[in-house]
């Protein structure tokens, strides 16, 4: 054989090992992404929050993973966090979780991720008790540790309150938060929401009203329980105003439910009004020591706004329909209240 036959096969050698190299390597390749691409294309069937409480050990998260989104998602969510060592227990809080995120992005989420804040709402709320339990609904913290705080002397006097004013920091409306928010750390975002309803313009006029911001709430709070009807509340707030104005206990119905803690009462009766309570404003002058119910913001505004007026005396009418009838004078009142006294005898309330 000469050389020139021996340089021919060399190269053919040298291409065929090149090739057989080549195809390896795209088998290594295809299979290395078989492996991984699932994790990028597997992604959560729905949207879920996930919620994390510092310690929390890695299996009790895959558990619920599993509860919310389902066995194939959550292995490979729970492979990728197993494979990069994750440390979840030093992680807390509450985690969104997006319709058709990959388990490659949760993962990353979930290792070094922002957390989420959650919505909180409450209105229709008249004790501190309700609210501990309204707030605490969506959130990790205690009902019973969030009415300690609200019970709290010491944490109350750090908003110039008390532990009866201290739900007037709470104004009825959506807030978010986040999920593992301490007591402590709520009522401070509390008083930074109360702070911007009472601006200079409104601490003012609850000063020419002779009122602080906690009597305004505490007003506001009773015209709430009277009427339900916004186009009515100014008128109540006036009435209430004038009342304090001259001297005249409230006589407020709603404040003799209040002390006696059952609000289902329908028709007050005149034993009911001998109460001993602070609460009770047919027997004390003045408004009560605290709200006896969170009042609405529009209803704040309508006492700083209430427009003047001479009623004194208020009823309800009798034809049921939510409004009241107003008088200036006692036999006006009394006339008025006959009629609706009437009306629930027909209708057989007691």
């Amino acid at each position: 054989m000469d050389n020139k036959q021996l340089t021919d096969k060399k190269p053919a050698k040298s291409k065929k090992g090149r090739l057989i190299a080549l195809v390896a390597l795209l088998v290594l390749v295809l299979g290395a992404a078989a492996w991984v691409l699932p994790y990028f294309t597997t992604r959560a069937p729905h949207e879920a929050m996930l919620y994390m409480k510092l310690g929390t050990p890695l299996d009790e998260v895959g558990d619920s993973l599993r509860a919310k989104l389902g066995d194939e998602y959550t292995d490979r969510v729970m492979s990728l966090l197993r494979l990069t060592k994750a440390d979840l227990s030093v992680r807390h809080g509450a985690f969104k979780i997006e319709e058709g995120e990959s388990a490659w992005a949760l993962m990353r989420h979930l290792r070094s991720g922002p957390t989420t804040p959650v919505r909180v709402t409450f209105n229709n709320v008249r004790t501190k008790g309700e609210l501990a339990r309204r707030l605490t609904t969506r959130l990790m913290i205690d009902s019973t540790l969030m009415r300690q705080a609200l019970d709290n002397d010491t944490l109350c006097r750090r908003y110039g309150l008390d532990t009866t004013t201290i739900v007037t920091m709470f104004l009825p409306d959506t807030y978010m938060f986040e999920w593992d928010i301490s007591p402590e750390d709520l009522l401070d975002a509390m008083h930074t929401y109360h702070k911007k309803f009472w601006t200079d313009v409104n601490l003012n006029k609850a000063r020419a009203l002779g009122l602080t911001p906690e009597q305004v709430s505490t007003l506001a709070s009773i015209v709430d329980e009277e009427t339900a009807k916004a186009d009515e509340k100014p008128k109540v707030a006036r009435l209430y105003l004038n009342r304090l104005e001259r001297g005249i206990k409230l006589q407020a119905d709603p404040t003799v439910k209040f002390a006696l803690g059952d609000f289902a009462i329908r028709r007050i009766t005149h034993a009911m009004l001998e109460v001993d309570s602070p609460y009770n404003t047919y027997r004390v002058t003045g408004l009560p020591p605290g709200p006896i119910r969170l009042p609405e913001k529009a209803t704040l505004e309508a006492v700083l706004n209430a427009p003047r007026h001479d009623y004194i005396f208020m009823c309800a009418r009798e034809d049921f329909s939510g409004y009241h009838n107003f008088a200036t004078t006692n036999a006006e009142h009394e006339a008025n209240a006959r009629r609706y006294h009437q009306a629930l005898n027909e209708r057989g309330i007691k």
